[in-house]
């Protein structure tokens, strides 16, 4: 009878450690796994984003910044106003 419920705790045990294992594996490591991966990608499309950037910046293909000629509004687009105490 001893014998017969240490192999059942024995199993229990067991199977706990196996479920411990599997939520380590599908919980944590695999979700930690494809994040790193993700933000791997994203760093590097990032540094060639940045890098196309700077290339065109040192051949001169940038576009020219362009200027506002819009005109300036005029004094009487302006409200005056008295600061109240």
């Amino acid at each position: 009878m001893y014998l017969w419920v240490m192999n059942i705790l024995k199993t229990l045990f067991e199977l706990f450690v196996l479920y411990l294992v599997y939520k380590l594996i599908f919980d944590f490591i695999i979700p930690i796994y494809q994040t790193t991966k993700q933000v791997k990608q994203k760093v590097g499309e990032m540094q060639n984003q940045m890098n196309e950037h700077l290339k065109n910046q040192q051949t001169g293909n940038h576009s020219p910044a362009s200027k506002d000629n819009s005109p300036k509004p005029s004094r009487e687009d302006y409200i005056e106003f008295e600061e109240l105490k």
